[in-house]
């Protein structure tokens, strides 16, 4: 059986308690409440950012039509005011002057059916630059929103990492000198079990697996030598006996 001083035992309670405060940081910095927000803001995110793009490709699109109708009207215009100065001039025979008479009446009718084209476009155009425009709204103020949640993460890991660098420096003061084999003892317990390598012997309870022992073994614990390094038959962490131990007294 291993041995080491009564007192390195005691003390390793105290390193477990700082080992088990920093695994419980540690446990928070991961489920901050803020990362879930983060992980629902990204979602939403991402979902809006389909509706962004489809949004804006929709609006380019009737952009580039509505140039295409101003265009064509443009054309259709500059034609028929070139018809009319010739009309106009006196300069053309009968024959042409019929023909430029008529030449603009279906100028006319097809400058009437661009024009058409072209309020249309601008209607679909103005519904749906307004549609983006609402679209856009709610990404910023998700984007916002998220900067804000990223803030508020980044406060809460910068606390929590405060408190763990508090907590090396103790476990660092806590270890100082403890009997090593012990140490390595407790790391690869702890390491097996979770973050529980010592826990205090309550009773005939062990406060790590939380398991009342057998009588025998209670008390072949108890008979051991106060150096003896004793563990729990059921979870095999190391058994400190302290004096006095109260219920619920454990090493975290």
């Amino acid at each position: 059986m291993a041995t080491a001083p009564p007192e390195d035992q005691r003390r390793l309670l105290d390193v477990q308690a700082l080992d088990t405060r920093a695994q419980q940081l540690a446990h928070q910095r991961k489920n901050l409440p803020a990362l879930v927000q983060l992980t629902d803001l990204d979602g939403r995110i991402a979902d809006l950012r389909a509706s962004l793009v489809e949004s804006r490709t929709r609006v380019a699109d009737l952009k580039r039509e509505l140039v295409k109708a101003e265009t064509d009207v443009e054309q259709v215009r500059n034609r028929a005011a070139r018809d009319q100065q010739r009309l106009d001039s006196g300069g053309v025979s009968a024959k042409d002057a019929v023909a430029l008479t008529d030449e603009l009446g279906s100028l006319a009718t097809r400058q009437a059916a661009l024009e058409e084209i072209e309020l249309d476009i601008m209607e679909r155009l103005e519904a749906h630059e307004d549609a983006l425009a609402k679209v856009e709204a709610a990404n910023d103020e998700l984007v916002a929103e998220k900067t804000r949640v990223e803030a508020e993460r980044d406060a809460g890991w910068a606390e929590i990492d405060a408190q763990v660098a508090t907590i090396v420096g103790e476990r660092a003061t806590a270890a100082d000198g403890l009997d090593t084999a012990l140490v390595t003892l407790y790391e690869k317990i702890r390491t097996q079990l979770g973050g529980t390598g010592a826990a205090v012997l309550n009773g005939n309870r062990c406060e790590g697996c939380r398991i009342d022992l057998p009588p025998g073994d209670v008390a072949a614990i108890k008979g051991a030598a106060p150096d003896a390094v004793v563990r729990c038959e059921e979870c095999g962490r190391i058994l400190v006996r302290v004096a006095g131990a109260t219920t619920g007294a454990a090493a975290g």
